[in-house]
């Protein structure tokens, strides 16, 4: 037999786990800036680029697709050599993957903070971020399936299948969420509006959580554990019914991100269906992870790298458990919206992702470096200060979720809501908001001693380099089943079938479930008196997207007697026809905004916005003062816009389109004159026009500043169709 030399490539994987770690201590540590801008509202006040509405999906993207990513294909890029015994397919493609991923990063982390978004959860990034992604996306699957191709292994591991499903699932739900029409270089609307959006966008959301975050990371859970343990994996047969069954059954759960919202009860209730089936194969993955550390538990007390395993899978475990709980109607009443889910993110993305990310690096690095780790104790460290990170984070956003809730929902004898001021809940829950800084912080904290020892580590090790290997060359493989093969070991050794009957599994559901509510009209009731939003509304409706109200306020009411007299009529579907995109929003830090068209004057946002606290005591919603600058808004894009309104289905008229200058200066004048009503606001805008006189300064009119069309925008929210009052202060 035919044994062939080889150098599996370790240059790559030492690249992408470098980047994974200086990657994850940003994302980190951006998160922890922005939880402690919930206990120092104005921590960088006046520096728009530094706020907590552009810093949010900074941190989410930073953490999902920079540490989370850069695992991935650190992981991939190693286990994939060893376990089909080749290098990988080309050099070029492994650093141009690299290259460009980082090139991305980079891309999104200079244009989140200067508020180029989307506004879309976990994909927020504008189109051309967006086209690069798909490019670098498709590289990676060339690399990956052209060593498969040229394997010398005859079966493919489990941990391929799942390699595979990620590769296929992503590049189609990227692709389909992200399907938009350009205003400009960084500038886009979504090709789907509304209730269309909300399910293209969750059923993309909630599976970039499933075949981002987790289908990548079981796969190298079934490699590094099983090496790690220097044990097999418990069953074989478990593996096949988790892959299977979970690739399936995952992509239908999206739409339990929208329950009770305006999206078809059939929609949500299929996502419901689907999420509580999830148990199985979720539980099915964690017990064959946990059981394949059968008989080494001593070592598990004594190896830091198993430590963090454990600790990872147990992670993964409750998450998969918690997340088909939080799908159920009466429970999913409570938690959405509130920190609870918060709570639920959180003790995936830190114990499942960071921790079994961590123990990876920790095996992977003085193996590449051909040393040994420079301190267990400082690991043994790391594991536990990073463990009661977890915990003081996690404890106290649940308590907060579950505060939230019950005072949101509290009635008095009479009727009237017990808490009627939104502003109550958030004062009652600043403890926890702290608690959970000190839970971050501890986390970081094991993150920097990790970067420490790992340094440490590298130094004392020799220069990663090429590793010489050997294997026999793969014969010819038939196509034929072997006498007495079972199809799913036939199966293993043609990666183009696999690939193909994957591609099938996770295409039903999204399907059945995105084809008809974008088809069927019926399914979204139109409403006469929605109208387009006004050249002015528009304009200011991107300004809310810039600025990412929509990380702190939803826009959806849901037909619970307790939000009904909080914020007035239930949202109806037909009133988002126009939405691109939607803004329904995932958390409430402050209440929601569908019916506050109208319920404050114009003075009252006016002065909101400058000072949330002089109109609201107790906010923690930062200023936004950078909006009232002496400078012209830019409107030269507005007819552009509205254009690309039209091509989406908006009736703009060709008379709209031509006199929308004329139209927002109308506009934007009545706002101007109304704001004049507010003696305070009259003397300082007139002493400021004297200021600027004395320094020659060009003074620019209130009306050509951004705070105008943001407060046309509010004051248009929900008022196209009569609503009920609302009884409450919000």
């Amino acid at each position: 037999m035919e044994v062939q030399q080889f150098y599996y490539d370790n240059k790559i994987v030492k690249k992408f786990l470098y980047a994974t770690i200086i990657w994850g201590a940003v994302g980190m540590l951006v998160g922890l800036l922005i939880a402690s801008m919930y206990l120092f509202p104005n921590l960088t006040e006046n520096i728009s680029w530094l706020s907590y509405g552009r810093l949010r999906p900074l941190h989410t993207n930073a953490v999902i697709f920079a540490f989370v990513g850069n695992a991935t294909f650190a992981g991939i890029y190693y286990s994939l050599q060893r376990l089909l015994k080749a290098r990988m397919f080309s050099d070029v493609l492994s650093n141009i993957n690299f290259w460009a991923w980082q090139f991305i990063i980079v891309a999104a982390a200079i244009t989140l903070p200067l508020g180029y978004t989307s506004s879309k959860e976990y994909a927020e990034l504008e189109w051309p971020i967006d086209i690069a992604i798909a490019v670098v996306w498709v590289v990676f699957g060339i690399n990956m399936i052209g060593t498969i191709l040229r394997r010398r292994e005859r079966h493919l591991y489990v941990a391929i299948w799942f390699y595979l499903a990620t590769f296929v699932t992503v590049a189609v739900l990227h692709i389909f969420n992200s399907l938009a029409l350009p205003v400009g270089a960084l500038k886009s609307y979504s090709v789907y509006a509304g209730v269309q959006d909300a399910l293209v966008q969750w059923w993309y959301g909630h599976n970039a959580v499933a075949f981002f975050l987790t289908t990548p990371f079981l796969g190298l859970m079934y490699y590094f554990v099983p090496k790690a343990a220097n044990r097999p994996v418990y069953s074989y047969r478990l593996s096949i019914i988790h892959f299977w069954s979970l690739i399936f059954i995952y992509i239908w759960a999206g739409p339990h991100h929208l329950l009770y919202s305006s999206l078809p009860d059939w929609a949500q209730n299929l996502g419901v269906v689907f999420s509580i089936m999830l148990i199985a194969p979720s539980w099915g993955g964690m017990i064959n992870g946990l059981l394949t550390l059968r008989g080494v538990w001593d070592k598990v007390r004594t190896e830091p790298v198993l430590k963090f395993f454990v600790v990872a899978i147990t992670g993964y475990g409750m998450a998969t458990f918690e997340g088909p709980m939080l799908s159920l109607k009466n429970v999913n009443a409570i938690a959405h919206f509130t920190d609870w889910i918060v709570a639920h993110v959180h003790v995936g993305a830190l114990a499942w992702n960071g921790f079994l990310t961590f123990g990876m690096i920790y095996w992977l690095l003085p193996r590449m470096a051909k040393t040994s780790l420079y301190s267990k104790k400082l690991a043994n460290f790391h594991f536990w200060i990073g463990t009661l990170g977890i915990i003081l984070y996690t404890l106290p956003m649940y308590v907060a979720g579950f505060l939230q809730a019950s005072m949101w929902k509290q009635f008095n004898p009479d009727g009237s809501l017990v808490y009627g001021n939104f502003l109550e809940t958030v004062k009652q829950i600043m403890p926890m908001y702290w608690m959970r800084a000190i839970g971050g912080t501890l986390f970081i904290i094991g993150l920097f001693v990790m970067i420490y020892n790992i340094v440490k580590t590298v130094k004392q090790g020799k220069a990663i380099e090429d590793e010489l290997a050997e294997a026999p060359a793969l014969q010819k493989i038939t196509n034929k089943r072997l006498k007495g093969e079972k199809f799913h070991p036939w199966l293993e050794r043609r990666p183009i079938q696999l690939t193909i009957l994957a591609t099938i599994a996770i295409l039903i559901g999204g399907i059945i479930q995105i084809v008809p509510t974008i088809m069927v009209k019926s399914n979204i009731p139109t409403i006469t008196s929605v109208k387009p939003y006004t050249p002015l509304e528009l304009e200011g409706r991107d300004l809310y997207i810039r600025e990412g109200c929509v990380g702190c306020h939803s826009q959806m009411i849901r037909p619970f007697r307790s939000e009904v007299e909080r914020y007035g009529e239930y949202s109806k579907s037909g009133e988002y026809v126009y939405d691109h995109p939607f803004l329904w929003g995932s958390k409430r830090t402050g209440p929601d905004l569908m019916r506050i068209g109208g319920k404050y004057s114009d003075n009252w946002h006016f002065n909101h916005m400058w000072d949330p606290r002089s109109t609201s005591a107790g906010s923690i919603m930062p200023s936004y003062k950078w909006l009232f600058d002496n400078k012209p808004m830019d409107y030269s894009d507005i007819q552009k816009k509205m254009e690309v309104m039209v091509q989406l289905g908006v009736p703009y008229t060709k008379e709209e389109i031509a006199n929308a200058q004329a139209t927002i200066k109308e506009q934007a004048l009545a706002i101007e004159k109304n704001l004049y009503a507010d003696p305070d606001f009259k003397k300082s805008y007139e002493e400021s026009q004297k200021a600027a006189a004395v320094k020659g300064e060009t003074f620019v009119p209130m009306h050509q500043r951004e705070i105008v069309p943001m407060i046309a925008y509010l004051q248009r929210l929900g008022t196209d169709i009569k609503v009920k009052e609302a009884k409450t202060n919000n």
